[in-house]
């Protein structure tokens, strides 16, 4: 999923003298085709983990990332039937996906891989959007489809494939996490392509960690915030549609795909901004409220507790936001 949520950091002064400031370590990088970049506080070490993160993030693309021929993903959409497992990391995704998957009644499917290929999303370099084609391809969806154990995957059909774009990110962001949690790391910011994890506070300013949720009339080119939401102890994404999509004979197509319908949505909802206990899920169900659009996402969302979200939605009018009441002291509307 190409995700719109760009976080910031404060700048960096105390705010009471009588207060003992830290000064944070700042690790940044490139993976799954997107930033990362990673606050922590690790006084009196002060140990940098540029290489551990690196490292295993390098280790998670080879099991996950579809856009690498070599992945573990990609060997098992080339291959017949199936595969075995052999890193922990495809195993651990496509178990959190299922639970996903049902959760949203199938508004997230990790199998729509073919139709996002279809629409000129994927990796494939083939493109043809026609409605037969679409109409053949819609019979190759559905994650019920795939059985699992801890050693093998397999498929029903050998055309069925697997994306995990709508989850991977914020599935690297929880991996990285969990490894500094486990070096004693108490107080964290992770962010990866925009999905993210806020630990602890910063102790820069001894306060919440703050993060800005962009405006939907942003550009590429000019970026700007609708709204900030101060974390502590959450992951955070945003899944919207406007700065990837496709024209196509003059039309505008954004990259989420209705693994049902086959075509990409065309809703009100312009972002879904997802805060829960870990990021796979809030990546994966805010893909799921795009496709769902703001009415059923709300209504789905009086249905998980522990979930909350920013909506932002087109109305008549212009735009409009829903906010779920377990967040909503968090967050400041621009």
């Amino acid at each position: 999923m190409f995700n719109i949520l760009s976080f910031f950091l404060l700048c960096f002064f105390p705010i009471n003298p009588e207060e003992i400031q830290q000064e944070p370590i700042v690790v940044e990088g490139r993976t799954m085709g997107t930033t990362y970049r990673i606050v922590y506080f690790d006084e009196p070490g002060r140990r940098n983990f540029q290489h551990a993160v690196d490292s295993l993030l390098v280790k998670v693309n080879k099991a996950i990332n579809a856009y690498d021929p070599d992945a573990e993903i990609s060997r098992f959409n080339r291959s017949a039937r199936g595969i075995p497992f052999e890193l922990p990391y495809l195993y651990d995704i496509v178990k959190k996906a299922r639970k996903i998957y049902r959760a949203s009644n199938g508004a997230f499917d990790p199998t729509v891989m073919p139709l996002v290929n279809a629409w000129g999303f994927g990796p494939g370099k083939f493109m043809d959007p026609s409605k037969s084609n679409i109409d053949s391809l819609r019979k190759l969806t559905g994650f019920n489809r795939i059985r699992f154990s801890k050693k093998r995957i397999r498929k029903s059909d050998p055309r069925m494939q697997l994306d995990m774009g709508g989850i991977g990110q914020g599935y690297g962001a929880d991996v990285v996490f969990q490894f500094l949690k486990s070096k004693g790391i108490q107080h964290i910011l992770v962010e990866l392509g925009g999905e993210g994890l806020a630990f602890g506070k910063n102790l820069s300013k001894n306060k919440p960690w703050r993060i800005g949720i962009l405006d939907p009339n942003s550009t590429s080119d000019n970026q700007f915030f609708k709204a900030y939401v101060t974390l502590e102890n959450k992951a955070f994404t945003t899944s919207g549609n406007y700065f990837n999509f496709r024209i196509i004979n003059g039309r505008k197509y954004g990259h989420t795909i209705d693994p049902v319908e086959g075509y990409p949505v065309q809703t009100s909802l312009l972002s879904a901004s997802v805060f829960a206990s870990e990021c796979t899920s809030a990546d994966a169900l805010a893909t799921a409220f795009m496709v769902m659009g703001v009415e059923k996402a709300i209504a789905k969302l009086k249905t998980l507790p522990g979930i909350d979200a920013l909506l932002i939605y087109s109305t008549e009018t212009g735009m409009a936001t829903y906010i779920t009441p377990g967040i909503e002291k968090n967050i400041t509307l621009e």
